[in-house]
């Protein structure tokens, strides 16, 4: 079976940078065991003039290319983004876990 396509989900509107460092900083681990990961941190600049809903619009577009599984950063559940992300990627099947459940399942390699 090959490894899962991971969408990083959480929360990023009201954070410092956006929450960007929790992003990258999971987009990094799980690269290193061996995930294809997709993280909205990743896409373009914020502050290009765009509405939320247009952020939502692309993210939900990534997400959905290609994309297996979803993992879910600390705060999600207070992200009206996130819940979004998660609630479509629960009604199409998609695997959906919080990080640590996915830093335990590496695809090669030991655990972080």
């Amino acid at each position: 079976m090959a490894a899962h396509r991971i969408y990083i989900s959480g929360p990023m509107t009201g954070y410092p940078s956006f929450n960007f460092p929790a992003f990258e900083q999971a987009a990094n681990m799980l690269r290193a065991i061996g995930y294809d990961v997709v993280s909205p941190h990743e896409f373009g600049e914020e502050g290009e003039g765009k509405s939320w809903a247009d952020y939502l619009r692309e993210d939900l577009i990534a997400m959905l290319d290609g994309c297996t599984a979803v993992a879910t950063l600390t705060g999600w559940e207070e992200s009206r983004g996130a819940q979004l992300e998660v609630h479509v990627a629960s009604a199409l099947e998609m695997r959906v876990e919080r990080l640590e459940w996915w830093a335990a399942q590496p695809v090669f390699g030991s655990a972080v």
